[in-house]
């Protein structure tokens, strides 16, 4: 599965886990939005959760955003593709670590991976972050119960029970 980013450099440079997945060959970033190709959007603020079903179309590219929380929603209504939002997550990442559905981009990338049942590809794509396999870990199990639901209102669902713990 090919992952490319919308990057828009807001973000510290030594923090942004976008350029380095770049810099290891995990992704393709692009600075314009018109260069994004047509894939499933991973976009925090679509009506639909990701599901399994998402890749059952034929959809072989998944695009993240790379902006600011404040600025997210408003480029992705600008982003062509399939939009879908990740269930609940927790972040691994240093900065957020703990905190459900503040994702880096690393993290949502591979999220997506792991329920469209790349696990591999999710290990191989976090690799260059020391606690990218903490974040697999951490969420080992929705992770595999999203992956095996049929469709986004089954992802629902299983998001729903997490929820309910919080």
């Amino acid at each position: 599965m090919q992952c490319h980013v919308y990057y828009e450099g807001d973000d510290d440079p030594e923090k942004c886990t976008a350029r380095r997945l770049e810099r290891f060959d995990r992704a393709i970033l692009h600075r314009s939005m018109r260069a994004v190709p047509y894939g499933v959007v991973l976009n925090p603020h679509a009506d639909r959760a990701l599901s399994p079903a998402d890749r059952a179309e034929g959809l072989d590219t998944l695009v993240a955003l790379d902006c600011s929380w404040e600025s997210a929603e408003e480029a992705a209504f600008s982003m062509r593709g399939v939009h879908r939002a990740l269930p609940f997550l927790v972040a691994a990442n240093p900065v957020n670590y703990g905190r459900p559905f503040r994702l880096t981009t690393a993290e949502a990338l591979a999220a997506a991976l792991s329920i469209f049942g790349e696990r591999e590809e999710a290990e191989n794509l976090l690799e260059p972050f020391r606690w990218g396999e903490t974040f697999l870990t951490l969420n080992e199990e929705p992770l595999r119960r999203y992956g095996e639901c049929a469709d986004s209102s089954e992802v629902v669902a299983v998001q729903d029970d997490y929820l309910a713990d919080e």
